[in-house]
């Protein structure tokens, strides 16, 4: 058998890495090809051993291109066709981000080559060093600069044998044991028939017990079940601010929840409503009078202005019952808010972005409001890109709600990609999700992470559908991530004092 590692030298190598990157992304939605991530990460492995610290970083700066630049290309569609910026600028905006990402795995393949007391030990390199040194960069990723945790290795899992780690460890457990599995792979193919014994019962641990965890029930029902109909308007983002298009846009949400006047809890997405709260408040008050007259609750997305603050606020309001928001607290840099406004003050106005310049909501309240009878759990958007602050709503919410805006990015792979991070955030916690959008893909999710039902995208449509509240904490509910965090920090800790007293031999 050919050695990987010498197969893998020079710049038949650095290729190597490049294409790995660019073939990972297909291991995600919408392409659903899971083992991907796996191959590609034992491709990576490979690549980082027996090279220099700077090669190291050098290879895993080209797989985080080649990941980057195909996973998030969705970010030109955003500033192009709804930002209003220049196709070939646009492009190299999105690619300056990605090059930017790439540093993480850069970052991780410099880390792993300068533990030079492990050269003669491959088990130790390619089971514990690589994979703690990915995970630390990619949980780095989820709150360096606020956080960009999408493409998280796990979420590719989902729908593979992995995904019963999710309720114990969440979205970071399941990435550690991707790449730890890339890893075992990697050195069984090292060396051969002789690593069986080390690799095969590691394996079979990781694989084989999360099919059994997923019989587990990690909630019970509590209460009745709840009706529910999300209105998905379909209005594309570049009509959607347009005066003309407000009184249109009030009247089909309206009109659309008329029609399902009876049911629980009625959903409308992330700022559904274009208009400020104070300018359409007779609009609100009269439907919401509606939808008590008919034993129906309303839930709708809209924008807030504070003012006496003098500040916007990206919020859901809840009618029907008690009056209520919830405001986002988790906000996008450049496309909700402007980091370091006095420093690039003009950028906003350049890319022509509407609602830009929202403030976050005080992210010491509890993040539930009461619908139907229930607490439920609610994030706007991008927030459940952040497992450890959906958690937040548990365990008073008894199921979890997500309105989203996904009309910014057109028909590109993000819709799905977001998609599959909701229904890892139900998995985690074991709840129903309603997942709100305005273009799709809007969706039911129940507490294996599963989808019971969405809509078609770019269409007008109402997606009904009953739900059953859970109580109950998953252990990553209780802990979050801090048990994989420990793990990664003490093995990272424990190299260290190995390799301090076991330095290299020349």
């Amino acid at each position: 058998m050919n050695n990987p590692i010498a197969l893998l030298q020079g710049r038949r190598g650095d290729l190597a890495m490049l294409i790995a990157g660019l073939c990972l992304p297909l291991s995600f939605a919408p392409f659903h090809l899971w083992p991907l991530a796996l191959l590609s990460m034992l491709l990576l492995f490979l690549g980082w051993m027996q090279v220099s610290a700077k090669q190291a970083f050098w290879r895993g700066w080209l797989f985080g291109v080649g990941m980057f630049s195909v996973g998030v290309s969705w970010v030109h569609v955003s500033m192009n066709r709804f930002g209003g910026v220049e196709e070939t600028l646009s492009m190299g905006l999105t690619l300056l981000f990605a090059l930017f990402l790439a540093l993480f795995p850069a970052l991780a393949g410099w880390l792993v080559r300068r533990f030079r007391a492990f050269e003669s030990q491959p088990f130790l390199q390619l089971v514990l060093l690589m994979p703690v040194a990915w995970l630390l960069l990619e949980w780095a990723r989820s709150w360096v600069l606020t956080g960009f945790p999408w493409l998280s290795l796990g979420y590719a899992q989902i729908d593979g044998p992995l995904a019963g780690w999710a309720p114990l460890f969440g979205v970071f457990g399941l990435s550690l044991f991707t790449v730890t599995s890339a890893g075992l792979l990697g050195y069984l193919w090292l060396q051969g028939k002789a690593g069986l014994r080390r690799v095969l019962p590691l394996l079979a641990a990781i694989w084989l017990l999360p099919v059994m965890l997923n019989t587990v029930d990690w909630s019970e029902p509590t209460g009745e079940p709840i009706s529910v109909a999300m209105i998905q308007g379909n209005v594309s983002q570049d009509m959607k601010w347009r005066p003309e298009q407000r009184i249109p846009t009030l009247d089909l949400y309206a009109n659309l929840s008329r029609e399902n006047w009876g049911t629980d809890l009625i959903i409308w997405p992330e700022t559904a409503v274009p208009a400020l709260y104070h300018q359409i408040k007779p609009f609100l008050h009269a439907v919401a009078q509606e939808a008590r007259m008919n034993n129906s609750e309303l839930l709708v997305g809209i924008p807030v202005y504070d003012e006496k603050e003098k500040h916007f606020f990206n919020s859901m309001l809840s009618l029907g019952g008690t009056e209520k928001f919830y405001t986002k607290r988790h906000l996008v840099p450049f496309g909700e808010y402007l980091p370091m406004p006095e420093l690039l003050g003009g950028v906003i106005d350049f890319f022509q972005i509407p609602m830009s310049n929202f403030e976050r909501g005080n992210p010491d309240e509890q993040p539930t409001l009461r619908l139907a009878g229930q607490l439920a759990g609610i994030s706007i958007c991008y927030e459940d890109a952040f497992g450890d602050e959906v958690i937040e709503s548990l365990p008073d919410a008894t199921f979890l709600v997500n309105a989203s805006n996904d009309a910014w990015f057109g028909d590109s792979v993000a819709p799905h990609q977001h998609l599959q991070i909701a229904r890892m955030r139900s998995l985690e916690t074991a709840r129903y999700m309603l997942r709100s959008t305005n273009t799709g893909v809007s969706a039911i999710i129940d507490p294996k992470g599963d989808l019971i039902t969405t809509s078609p995208q770019f269409e007008v449509d109402v997606l009904k559908g009953e739900i059953q509240p859970r109580t109950g904490m998953t252990p990553f509910a209780v802990f979050g991530n801090l048990p994989v965090v420990l793990y990664c920090l003490f093995s990272l800790l424990v190299l260290i004092l190995i390799s301090v007293f076991r330095p290299t031999r020349n």
